[in-house]
């Protein structure tokens, strides 16, 4: 009996995906929940699962555009894997083999035992395709590498840890660990260039295709430029107080709750208290139609090695700070580990983005539609600044807000990034709510 395998109901509005990369491979003993292969939307990578043990037979190649219902491929289940089955003695008389052809031989009886695991290797859990990629480009047998995840799941952490290990003992034994070969990032191998003109002293070119995500990305951003009448207004945030706070409850919080006490609980609490009092500014436009969103649910912007995603932390309003900090770090976890459903990308009424990460000192984010509002961080600088007509210096950082102009106006925008200043330069009005 043949299982197949088929492109599983995604998400609302996602119909399409690219088959990523197949985890087995054509002909390899699967078992039930073991993950096969890895899709691609335009939102996350999802893991496909074998819905039943057997021996695994692709039906389409890695690369390809999939719909919602295709077949992927089929699971053998005549050729169940028995993990309990014991292992015929060595001197058990058994008898001759039968010859085989090559088909019948990938397939197996369905009372065969599994086969012999190589001397020294252990079963290794199922990989994310993003720590597979870096085991690969730095050279490592995943089943070398001790797992510090849930379940002994190996983490990037993990493969980064065991590269450095591997390069330390190599330089004390006196011989540079090898450089392995970089794994292909894209399954399509990327078009080759021409050789470069040693006359004109052009350099050489590489093309590949652009992944779904970013190709979605970049259609977003410019449906966004072309659909929305997009402005930006700017304020100043002196940070001194917010600064003071987490130096003198960092060791409490972290010991109560078991979580770091961060600038973006700060940030996502104040544009909670504005978004309150300015409502327009969480809502959306619906062809001619106003829809006012009763919940706020914050994206907040994550830069991954797929491209920019914006996981949403549902009912904001409803979380206090400690829940706050829990739920994002939950989600930034799983944006590096590249595990985010296509239901924690979606759904987000207003989005923080933090520019400030990577040095950035002032910018203009873009709208994520059908959102009307988003509010851009950025680096913290210490700048003379003048307090009660004193020149003095206090750690100030710039913050930005994009909003759709045909539904915001400039004065609802301003009043909203006054209130986010109001509460950051005075957290207490945050709890208080005044």
């Amino acid at each position: 009996m043949s299982v197949e395998i088929r492109v599983p109901r995604l998400a609302e509005s996602i119909n399409e995906a690219t088959l990523v990369e197949w985890l087995k491979a054509d002909g390899a003993a699967v078992r039930t929940d073991e993950p096969v292969a890895t899709l691609e939307t335009d939102k996350a990578a999802v893991e496909i699962v074998a819905d039943a043990g057997g021996v695994l037979h692709h039906g389409r190649r890695a690369g390809e555009t999939v719909v919602v219902g295709d077949v992927l491929g089929r699971i053998d289940a005549a050729a169940v894997i028995d993990a309990a089955a014991p292992a015929v003695p060595a001197t058990a008389t058994a008898p001759a083999p039968v010859a085989k052809s090559a088909g019948a031989a990938a397939a197996g009886s369905a009372g065969a035992a599994p086969a012999a695991k190589p001397a020294g290797r252990t079963e290794t859990p199922p990989l994310s395709p993003s720590v597979r990629r870096l085991a690969e480009e730095r050279g490592l047998d995943p089943a070398s590498v001790p797992g510090s995840g849930r379940g002994g799941r190996i983490l990037k952490e993990d493969v980064v840890r065991a590269a450095d290990a591997r390069g330390a003992a190599s330089s004390v034994a006196g011989t540079p660990a090898p450089t392995p070969e970089p794994a292909p990032r894209n399954p399509v191998a990327p078009v080759a260039s021409p050789a470069p003109d040693a006359a004109s002293g052009a350099g050489g070119e590489r093309v590949e295709p652009m992944s779904r995500v970013r190709a979605r990305i970049a259609e977003r951003l410019v449906q966004a430029q072309h659909t929305a009448a997009i402005l930006t207004t700017f304020n100043e945030i002196d940070m001194s107080r917010v600064l003071e706070v987490r130096a003198r409850y960092r060791e409490p919080f972290e010991k109560k709750h078991g979580v770091k006490l961060g600038f973006m609980s700060f940030f996502g609490r104040a544009c909670v208290v504005a978004l309150r009092e300015l409502p327009i500014v969480n809502a959306e436009l619906r062809g001619s139609d106003i829809v006012y969103h009763d919940a706020v649910h914050l994206g907040i912007a994550a830069s991954t090695e797929r491209g920019l995603v914006v996981p949403v932390v549902r009912h904001a309003d409803r979380l206090d700070f400690a829940a706050l900090e829990r739920e994002i770090a939950r989600l930034a976890e799983r944006a590096r580990q590249n595990a985010l459903t296509p239901q924690e990308l979606s759904g987000g009424t207003f989005t923080i983005t933090n520019g400030g990460v990577f040095g950035s000192l002032l910018s203009t984010p873009i709208l994520n539609p059908p959102q009307s509002g988003i509010l851009g961080m950025h680096k913290i600088e210490k700048r003379a600044v003048v307090v009660d007509d004193q020149v003095v210096v206090r750690p100030m950082m710039y913050v930005a807000l994009s909003y759709d102009h045909r539904l915001i106006d400039g004065a609802q925008a301003v009043t909203f990034l006054v209130r986010v200043k109001e509460c950051l330069e005075d957290p207490e009005r945050m709890l208080l709510e005044v």
